[in-house]
């Protein structure tokens, strides 16, 4: 049977392309989301087992947990306390393995195919620094943060709260590439953004291809980004040029961004049609379950947080960071009990808008004993960040702060 062999083939040259990006000698498929098993996600430290691949080498390894060559955590105890998360330290996750190194060579020369817009038209990287500039700071969070806490074990990277940060990307506005192509044309609904992978032969290019739709009104702050906390964008997230979507989950920030088309319909690719969607437990994602756009409030707790590290007791600092999701985050409260009771915290560090974190710290008297220490969030729309997680299929969106609670002790 035809799809058979496909799957078959498919699964074949996953696992050969897989050890190739560990060995760093090209191209491939990661094992993506919509396919990864969780036992194949058993995290660890970076060591000669798990190693950094040679795109991220210039990673700080001790702030990193390796799950694959593609899928790399940020500890817990790792995100500093600044409030933005410094690129060494930042997560990586690719549904496809990065392009070649050689295409970071000339990055002013990438060019980006532009349509479904008035006067369709390509630019080079060059030519959109000449449109417009504009900086937004964003939470970047991967779908499946928090999936490793769901007790059906979904498929897919078992991350737990590191495959997030908050980041200032610059770049031109979407907004401005419109304006110099006329405008969107009539009828579109959708922002639609393809990657600039290499798809290895012999694959239907719609199986495997990063290629994502948005509805149009996210468009209002996205930009076109180069730059990452000021500097030129890595290849490790999504250089020489990304789509930056602020509040829309990271899949939605397509990298190595190859053409923007504004479209009536959702891309047919599977990441589109199948993978990522809210679908219930044990039901494949198909288009009529919701798509994963839109993050929810959600907050953690990062200091204290090694239960293997006893807390010397008296007064306690505990910090952490909180988001608003689609609105800024307001108000942070804290528990030392496991929920049972509730002190608001202070925000710490600059408001640098509402699709970015803040940091928040409260400062408590701990006698020695065990405790759980929990955080829920509250943004300027009056959502809160919930006790339970959003059960599906693949473990998405899990914003729950009992399953983000940390246990440590005092000694």
């Amino acid at each position: 049977m035809k799809t058979s062999t496909d799957i078959t083939r498919r699964r074949m040259l996953i696992t050969a392309s897989g050890a190739v990006a560990w060995a760093g000698l090209g191209g491939g498929l990661a094992l993506a989301d919509s396919t990864e098993p969780a036992a194949k996600s058993a995290p660890g430290p970076v060591s000669s087992a798990k190693p950094l691949p040679p795109y991220a080498k210039w990673k700080d390894a001790d702030s990193m947990i390796v799950h694959s060559a593609n899928t790399i955590e940020t500890r817990r105890n790792a995100f500093g306390s600044s409030g933005i998360t410094p690129l060494d330290r930042l997560y990586i996750r690719n549904n496809i393995a990065p392009p070649s190194e050689d295409i970071m060579k000339d990055p002013d020369a990438w060019k980006l195919e532009v349509s479904g817009v008035k006067s369709p038209r390509s630019f080079t990287v060059a030519e959109l620094k000449s449109l417009g500039l504009a900086s937004v700071t964003i939470v970047l969070q991967c779908s499946g943060n928090g999936r490793g806490f769901s007790e059906h074990k979904p498929s897919g990277t078992q991350w737990t709260v590191g495959a997030a940060g908050c980041v200032i990307f610059t770049g031109v506005p979407v907004k401005a590439v419109l304006e110099a192509t006329g405008g969107m044309a009539d009828g579109m609904v959708y922002m639609t953004s393809t990657g600039g992978e290499e798809i290895p032969p012999g694959l239907d290019p719609k199986s495997i291809m990063v290629e994502r739709s948005v509805p149009v009104s996210g468009i209002e702050d996205a930009i076109l980004a180069w730059e990452a906390n000021g500097e030129p964008l890595p290849l490790a997230h999504g250089g020489p040029l990304r789509v930056i979507v602020p509040g829309y989950a990271g899949v939605n920030n397509v990298k190595y961004v190859k053409h923007v088309a504004f479209t009536k319909e959702q891309s047919p690719a599977n990441i589109q049609q199948s993978s990522y969607r809210f679908s219930p437990i044990g039901v494949k994602g198909t288009p009529e379950f919701d798509s994963i756009w839109e993050m929810d409030p959600k907050s953690w707790v990062t200091l204290p947080s090694d239960p293997g590290v006893p807390v010397k007791a008296g007064r306690v600092q505990i910090s952490g960071v909180a988001m608003g999701g689609m609105s800024e985050a307001k108000k942070v409260e804290v528990s030392v009990n496991g929920g049972k009771d509730w002190q608001e915290a202070t925000l710490t560090g600059p408001d640098l808008g509402k699709y970015a974190w803040r940091g928040f710290v409260l400062a408590a008297d701990l006698k020695p004993g065990k405790y759980e220490l929990a955080s829920r969030v509250t943004n300027a729309d009056g959502t809160s960040q919930p006790e339970m997680r959003k059960e599906n299929n693949r473990g998405y969106m899990n914003n729950s702060w009992r399953d983000h609670m940390v246990t440590i002790d005092v000694a």
